[in-house]
């Protein structure tokens, strides 16, 4: 069972802008270009990188994403921060 995860994510207060940011993903646009123009996140100017962190140090449903869901593939989850498109990039 990984103990770290890396993932990439953003931002947003809406429903609809994720899951149309996820439509443009899907097109082919480039994850931190978005998190830079729409994450409302501090990690949005770096490209929505949150970098390595540990088991349990994300809110329980953003933790389910980073430590069970598909790898390199954007996921939409609901936070009492908003709404995220999550990206994990690798586990450890």
């Amino acid at each position: 069972m990984a103990s770290t995860a890396h993932a990439l994510h953003i931002l947003v207060k809406h429903k609809e802008i994720a899951e149309d940011i996820i439509k443009q993903l899907a097109k082919g646009a480039k994850f931190q270009t978005l998190a830079k123009k729409h994450s409302s996140c501090p990690s949005g100017k770096k490209g929505g990188d949150l970098g390595e962190f540990r088991r349990g140090q994300m809110v329980p449903q953003f933790d389910k994403i980073a430590f069970n869901g598909a790898i390199l593939e954007p996921h939409l989850v609901k936070t009492k921060f908003g709404w995220h498109v999550i990206k994990v990039l690798y586990r450890t």
